[in-house]
């Protein structure tokens, strides 16, 4: 009598987190312990960054843009950027996604005013941003998405934010504080009214410290500009403490704590 064949155990996938950036470095900076510490406990990470374009023989503010961290002209600073991002996500367990937008500079901000002020009227990169971005969610299948807030009211976030919100839907998300803008005295907060009124969740990460700083310290070209050198860059982690702090749209993945939205983002 032949003996049927043991059907194969069902391939039980572990939850995914989906983090949308808008830069090279802003999850990592924002909530890197919190990836770290998601990927520690099993889940699949995926960082997705919109912003990441390499752009030949930039001109102007957005060649300015690489000269002021050291680089010469003819070098790719996207790419060199990219290498960091890839860095970056292995210490943190991550796995990068570079979704081959041009940063704003490349699309009319003329100055580092322009970065910081009103959405362009004729910037509508959120449109085919929203694209992508439905393009991964069904693609991956995220239980939980994390982006930012848009402290410091940079175009880049806000846009990023704007085209989440025209695919999110239900979808569970952690809206992240915008490091280091969010550390700065009186940093604007151009949607602060929208998150404060959202429940606040917080992840203690105290156990990853120094995973976190390896991650951000991953972004070598940015040290400098941002934080005066790596010393600087872990005092100011030191400083911003152990715990992450998001907003919550929806039901909040297991291991924070949640409570009452409170002024302050």
């Amino acid at each position: 009598m032949a003996v049927p064949p043991v059907a194969p155990a069902p391939v039980v996938l572990a939850p995914m987190v989906l983090a949308l950036s808008p830069h090279l470095d802003d999850a990592a900076f924002s909530c890197g312990g919190t990836l770290a510490q998601l990927a520690q406990a099993g889940w699949r990470v995926t960082v997705a960054t919109a912003f990441t374009r390499s752009v030949p023989d930039p001109q102007g503010f957005a060649l300015a843009c690489q000269t002021d961290k050291g680089l010469p002209p003819d070098a790719d600073y996207m790419a060199l950027r990219r290498a960091e991002d890839a860095a970056a996500m292995a210490v943190l367990g991550a796995e990068p996604r570079w979704l081959d937008f041009p940063e704003a500079p490349h699309r009319g901000y003329g100055d580092a005013r322009a970065l910081f002020g009103e959405v362009r009227a004729d910037d509508t990169v959120d449109a085919p941003l929203a694209v992508r971005f439905a393009a991964l969610l069904t693609e991956l299948r995220p239980t939980l998405l994390l982006a930012p807030q848009g402290v410091g009211g940079h175009v880049d976030h806000l846009l990023l934010i704007r085209a989440l919100d025209r695919v999110a839907g239900g979808a569970s998300i952690l809206w992240w504080r915008d490091f280091p803008y969010a550390a700065r005295t009186n940093a604007p907060q151009p949607l602060g009214a929208r998150f404060q009124a959202l429940p606040e969740w917080t992840l203690d990460v105290a156990a990853l410290t120094e995973r976190r700083l390896h991650g951000c310290a991953a972004y070598a070209s940015q040290l400098g500009f941002q934080f005066g050198g790596r010393a600087r860059l872990e005092e100011r982690l030191a400083e911003a403490g152990p715990v992450e702090r998001f907003r919550l749209s929806g039901t909040p993945p297991p291991g924070g704590r949640t409570g009452p939205g409170r002024t302050g983002g």
